[in-house]
């Protein structure tokens, strides 16, 4: 089914964080809440405590690796274990020159993220129904959104990644997670950086959310 969306009124706080985002761009960030909200009522994917902080928990936390790290173009970047969409949805509409493959396990995600980009016109965007592990391609970056530990994840897209680095930092993972990572990361045995997203928005939902930078 391809759902027709309206023009959104535009969100000021993602206005206000990314001004220089071309029309085309900020009109599609603008009917995700929609679109969401649809599916949502279809396919549970999101609390409604989430919803009606759909822009700050869902768009601007996945806009926070835009922060970090700017995709170049034609680089290739996976989204791991996408859900619904997140982080990888948001980023492929801020950066259209970018190639993003989108992939998690459940079905009917999957459908909904086909379904979403498909109403937004997204050409950038793969989505598949697969297990991270079961991926051959490689990338530039791997994207993901607090799925499990870093150990187990860094594990499953360990060999995934391309050899030359194009990019100001080395390729690897941009992980989005919160909490104290200090342990947790410890069990990894790599390097590591972390990005408090705080830096970049000032909502308190990102007092204590990071961009984990770990190169692979």
């Amino acid at each position: 089914m391809l759902l027709r969306v309206g023009r959104s009124i535009p969100d000021p706080m993602v206005a206000s964080y990314f001004p220089g985002l071309a029309p085309k761009q900020m009109d599609r960030l603008e009917q995700l809440r929609e679109l969401y909200s649809y599916w949502n009522e279809r396919i549970n994917l999101i609390s409604r405590r989430d919803m009606e902080q759909f822009e700050i928990h869902h768009v601007l936390h996945s806009l926070a690796i835009a922060r970090v790290q700017p995709f170049l173009p034609g680089s290739c970047v996976m989204d791991a274990g996408t859900g619904g969409g997140f982080p990888g949805v948001p980023l492929s509409i801020f950066f259209p020159e970018t190639d993003f493959l989108l992939v998690d396990s459940i079905g009917k995600k999957i459908k909904v993220v086909r379904e979403v980009c498909r109403a937004l016109d997204l050409a950038n965007v793969r989505a598949e129904q697969k297990r991270i592990e079961q991926v051959s391609e490689r990338f530039d970056f791997v994207v993901s959104r607090a799925v499990t530990r870093m150990a187990p994840f860094a594990a499953w897209v360990s060999g995934k990644f391309l050899r030359e680095s194009r990019h100001p930092l080395v390729n690897g993972i941009l992980y989005l997670k919160g909490g104290d990572l200090q342990e947790e990361l410890d069990e990894c045995h790599r390097p590591f950086r972390l990005y408090s997203i705080s830096d970049f928005f000032r909502d308190e939902f990102f007092k204590t959310k990071q961009v984990v930078h770990m190169p692979m």
